[in-house]
């Protein structure tokens, strides 16, 4: 996968996380893990951007690690709105799955990084 294929994954699950958010009912709860989700499911977008221009392999890999603590909190309010059933549609699988699958690819990204950072 090149950088293009990623950056745009990245945005289109920023979109979904979008979607999601604009579905999620006008309650105290609803608001909270609206407002959470949008910060952490959309910025992932927006730091991956941020590493592109990392002006080290440090920064770089800095950069690639607040991406994954992103996703990871985007995972677990997922999960959050899953079990509490603010939001139960298809559209949570699908974001889940994805939220995963980035997961793994920035956890592989960042060993490769930092083991090339040792070479």
């Amino acid at each position: 996968m090149n950088k293009f294929d990623l950056e745009e994954r990245l945005i289109e699950f920023a979109v979904l996380i979008i979607e999601i958010v604009n579905e999620i009912e006008n309650t105290k709860a609803g608001n909270h893990l609206s407002g959470q989700i949008v910060r952490s499911g959309t910025s992932v977008a927006l730091n991956y951007g941020e590493a592109q221009s990392a002006e080290s392999k440090r920064d770089f890999i800095h950069k690639m690690k607040v991406i994954l603590k992103e996703l990871r909190e985007t995972f677990i309010c997922l999960k959050i709105l899953t079990k509490s059933k603010i939001y139960t549609e298809y559209k949570i699988e699908k974001a889940k799955k994805e939220n995963n699958e980035l997961i793994s690819i920035f956890v592989k990204s960042i060993e490769t990084a930092v083991k090339n950072q040792k070479s």
